[in-house]
């Protein structure tokens, strides 16, 4: 990829819609868009100014009309990319965006790579890497607390916690060096002393942001949960309670779900991967026994299992082997049909699943109990994190293995202290950890690790 070119793609999904953007950037942005776009007023873009929208047509090389348009005219460095942009605003239509790519590309554009202008606001200084990165965690955002974490990010709350770290660890290596430059002062005792205090710090600093890797990457990514349960229980009436709306067929004819939904859900925040499982069963159809086979396989896979169980039936042996599925997973186990005569009491089901089980009691038809159940996911996903806090969380897992290594260097720092080792030994693995905690906001980052991140994104951002 050569940073000099200018490249084009369309920003919005592919599709039909109202608007659809055509995004072009680069130092021949303005070229390249005048000729495909003719304003109405007849005078070139590079006349337009920045930050202005010129009303036009799209044309082709023949001066045929595309499409009817407006020119968004953004001038280095005041714009995404930090360089000369253009968006061409056409309508949605697949076809009129598909050509009036193609003429961008014929009038001297080059295709976008994936994440390229996230890629060129990050190598021109606008974003830093973590901020870059945020860019995608805001446009899959499936709740408003993942958006407020996403959020934070891009707006450098995590960042800034970062740096702050990288600015301590670097004056201690300031003073480490000037204290080896000048070795007649003899403040080694003391200055040993101050930099362990400030290592420890530090290190509580990183094992806090640590604790919120579990909450911030089920807020990203979504928390796959599985709802089990026997035949006729309220499986598919709870999947519907939780999306607020009739997804699944509710019948009071067993075995109606005889394959997997999955769905995304807000709950309290927190994004659900839910999967709506076949009723776990013996039985001799073809089909649903296929159906029951892949409801275990989920359990298997799932983080989260919604167990639900019949208050007003006995539990029988299907309930049994259930339990068994259950044992030893992260699982809340729900006692549906509260509003119905109880013959199972909550007690009861705590003594069949052991002391440490999570049992609620609910009623998917009068919804009765969700708000527990919502409480409990909650307490779940933020063990150990304060909720309001999210835009300083740690969203994914390399973050969080870049967090762990800079740590070790801390560690390691701290027994070069304890044994006496030098000041220009313990300066080495200073370093090390400010260098590492460079690698999230990507100042001491390499193009490898960059160019692999990049990639995850979409087309056109």
């Amino acid at each position: 990829m050569q940073q000099g070119d200018t490249i084009s793609a369309i920003a919005t999904p592919q599709g039909e819609g109202g608007i659809g953007v055509i995004r072009i950037s680069g130092e021949h942005a303005l070229k390249t868009a005048g000729k495909v776009f003719r304003a109405k007023n007849g005078k070139p873009l590079v006349m337009a100014g920045s930050h202005r929208a010129v009303y036009g047509h799209i044309v082709d090389e023949a001066g045929k009309v595309i499409d009817e348009a407006l020119a968004l005219v953004m001038i280095a460095p005041h714009s995404y990319t930090v360089e000369d942009v253009v968006e061409l605003q056409c309508h949605g239509g697949l076809m009129t965006l598909r050509k009036t790519l193609e003429l961008t590309w014929k009038a001297g554009a080059r295709p976008a790579e994936r994440g390229e202008f996230t890629k060129r606001a990050f190598l021109n200084g606008r974003l830093d890497l973590s901020e870059a990165q945020a860019v995608m965690d805001i446009i899959q955002a499936r709740t408003e607390t993942s958006l407020t974490m996403a959020a934070g990010h891009l707006t450098g709350h995590f960042s800034k916690e970062i740096q702050a770290m990288r600015h301590d660890i670097l004056g201690m290596i300031a003073h480490i060096e000037a204290a080896i430059d000048f070795p007649e002062d003899e403040v080694d005792d003391i200055l040993t002393y101050d930099i362990e205090k400030n290592v420890v710090e530090i290190r509580n600093k990183i094992a806090n942001l640590l604790k919120t890797a579990h909450a911030g990457r089920i807020l990203r990514d979504g928390l796959l949960t599985a709802i089990i349960g026997k035949p006729n229980v309220g499986k598919s009436s709870l999947l519907n309670s939780l999306l607020r709306e009739e997804r699944a067929i509710v019948t009071d004819v067993p075995g109606t779900t005889r394959d997997s939904i999955e769905e995304y859900a807000d709950v309290g925040g927190i994004p659900l991967r839910i999967i709506d499982t076949a009723g776990i069963r013996a039985t001799d159809d073809v089909v649903e026994r296929i159906g029951v086979e892949k409801a275990r396989s989920y359990v298997k896979e799932a983080s989260l299992i919604l167990a639900l169980f019949d208050a007003s039936r006995p539990l029988d042996s299907e309930d049994a082997e259930i339990l068994k599925l259950v044992r030893g997973r992260d699982a809340i186990l729900l006692l549906n049909k509260d509003d119905l005569a109880a013959v199972v009491t909550p007690a009861m089901l705590q003594e069949r699943a052991g002391k440490d089980a999570t049992v609620i009691t609910i009623s998917t038809r009068t919804q009765d109990g969700l708000a527990d159940l919502t409480d409990a996911i909650t307490a779940k996903v933020y063990a150990g994190t304060q909720a309001g806090q999210e835009g300083t969380f740690v969203t994914d897992a390399r973050q969080a293995e870049i967090l762990r290594q800079a740590d070790e260097h801390l560690e390691a720092s701290i027994r070069t202290i304890e044994a006496s080792m030098g000041l220009d030994f313990i300066s080495i693995d200073l370093r090390s950890a400010w260098e590492k905690l460079g690698e999230l906001t990507g100042e001491t980052v390499g193009e490898d690790i960059i160019n692999e991140i990049f990639s995850k994104f979409c087309i056109g951002k």
